[in-house]
C-alpha cells in the first residue's frame, strides 16, 4: 500500500483571507452593495466561491451577477495579500522527500492552478471543474489521490468541509488550528495546533495505517 498527504489549499496552506475579502467586497461595490468584514468573509468561504457570494449579497439579490463579478476580477488578483502561513513551504519540502503529496481545493480550478504553480511548484493541485465537484464530495480526493499514485493518504484541512470530505473519501483528516475555521466550528477528531507539529503528526498517522 501506498500512502500521500493531501493538503487544502485555503487556511490549510496560503493564508488567502484579505484577497478573497477584496475580490468580494470588489464585487459587491460594482453593484452598490454594503462591504463586508474580513471576519465576515472568514465565515463564508471554505465552500466554493459560488456559497462565498450568495452569503455575501444582501438577502433578498441575486448573487449571479456577483458571481460573475467576483470571478472576473478575484483570478488577477489573487496574490496580492495572499502567502503561505509561516513554515508551511518548509514542511512540505519535508514532507516531500519521502511521501506524494496533493492540494485540493473549492477553488475554481482556473485560480488553484496558477495559484500553486506560483507558490508550490511541482505539486500536484486540483480545484473546482465541471467534471469534478467540489468538497465535500469526495470525487476530487480520489482524482488527487490517483494523479500522485496513491491508494492511501491522510487529509489535511481547516474547516468541517475538510473534515466531512476526509469522511466521505473514507480517510483520516488532521484538522490545522492556524486556519479560518476554530476547533469548536471544525468538529473533528485530531487537530494540529502550530505548523512544526504538521510533519511529526503526520507521519505518525501515516505509520499508524
Amino acid at each position: 500500500m501506498s500512502i500521500g498527504f493531501l493538503f487544502d489549499l485555503d487556511g490549510t496552506l496560503l493564508n488567502t483571507l484579505e484577497d478573497l475579502a477584496d475580490g468580494t467586497n470588489h464585487a459587491l461595490a460594482s453593484f452598490g452593495y454594503p462591504r463586508r468584514t474580513l471576519e465576515e468573509v472568514r465565515r463564508f468561504v471554505g465552500n466554493g466561491a459560488a456559497n462565498l457570494i450568495a452569503q455575501a449579497v444582501p438577502a433578498g439579490r441575486d448573487p449571479a451577477p456577483v458571481l460573475k463579478a467576483f470571478q472576473a476580477y478575484y483570478p488577477a488578483h489573487c496574490r496580492i495579500k495572499t502567502a503561505p502561513y509561516p513554515g508551511v513551504l518548509e514542511a512540505l519540502a519535508e514532507l516531500r522527500k519521502k511521501y506524494p503529496i496533493a492540494i485540493v481545493s473549492n477553488k475554481p480550478d482556473a485560480a488553484v492552478k496558477p495559484l500553486c504553480a506560483h507558490y508550490f511548484p511541482g505539486i500536484f493541485a486540483l480545484g473546482e471543474t465541471a467534471g469534478c465537484p467540489r468538497k465535500p464530495d469526495p470525487a476530487m480526493v480520489r482524482k488527487a489521490m490517483e494523479a500522485i499514485g496513491v491508494t492511501d493518504c491522510v487529509y489535511v484541512g481547516d474547516s468541517e468541509v475538510d473534515v466531512l470530505t476526509a469522511k466521505n473519501a473514507g480517510v483520516p483528516c488532521l484538522s490545522v488550528l492556524w486556519g479560518f475555521r476554530d476547533r469548536e466550528q471544525i468538529g473533528g477528531s485530531r487537530y494540529c495546533e502550530t505548523v512544526d507539529r504538521l510533519v511529526p503528526m503526520l507521519e505518525e498517522m501515516a505509520c499508524g495505517k
